[in-house]
């Protein structure tokens, strides 16, 4: 009898929070990969009201809003005697996507104090730079619009151990970044590679070209 054939390792998607002063706060591996994700994608396009014969001018990359729904499920890490699990069922995990929309406490706490002492420009906090990682070919600098949380089961210390979570993720283009920036080089090679595959489908589709001119 021949042996069952071997299936490739899924790739997770992720949702990384690059923060130098606490790198390991905002990183989430999603546990299940969404079965569908959304992508809108809305034309930057010049001033309506300008010159005619500008109505193919960009001003820029489209903008992208992505959203989609994650899982998240202690069941299994409880069954398996997991202490984190045990300790906090999902928490964690929620605590790490909240973390995406909040400003740094440590940040905050200075600012008040400079406030305090009669500073007269004080910047707002940044929060972390937030990566979207769905596959080698898409890793997007992105901002997190909005985070809907609905919590369906808890353990005898009211952690959540189920969760369902909608995210919102709206994309950031070179239109958005400092140049020298790693958001900017990343999305530049998003759109790089999206060129590529652009044009493989050119040369994918060339027999079926003759077909659509033909009159």
């Amino acid at each position: 009898m021949s042996a069952a054939p071997i299936s490739p390792r899924l790739r997770k998607g992720a949702l990384i929070g690059v923060d130098l002063f606490n790198p390991l706060a905002s990183v989430v591996a999603f546990q299940y990969n969404p079965d569908t994700m959304t992508r809108k994608l809305e034309a930057r396009g010049v001033n309506a009201d300008g010159e005619r014969g500008e109505a193919f001018r960009l001003a820029g990359p489209p903008r992208e809003t992505i959203t989609l729904a994650l899982d998240i499920d202690a069941t299994d890490q409880l069954a398996d005697g997991n202490a984190l699990a045990l300790a906090s069922g999902i928490t964690p995990t929620l605590a790490a996507l909240e973390m995406m929309l909040y400003p740094k406490s440590a940040l905050v706490i200075a600012n008040s104090i400079l406030s305090a002492v009669g500073t007269v420009e004080i910047l707002p906090a940044e929060g972390p730079m937030i990566l979207f990682v769905w596959g080698p070919t898409r890793v997007l600098p992105v901002r997190l619009g909005s985070l809907s949380i609905v919590e369906e089961a808890y353990d005898a210390n009211l952690n959540p151990t189920r969760a369902k979570v909608d995210l919102t993720l709206n994309v950031l283009s070179y239109n958005d970044l400092q140049f020298l920036s790693a958001g900017n080089a990343l999305f530049m090679v998003h759109q790089i590679a999206k060129e590529v595959l652009a044009t493989a489908n050119f040369f994918n589709n060339a027999s079926d070209l003759g077909a659509v001119i033909r009159p």
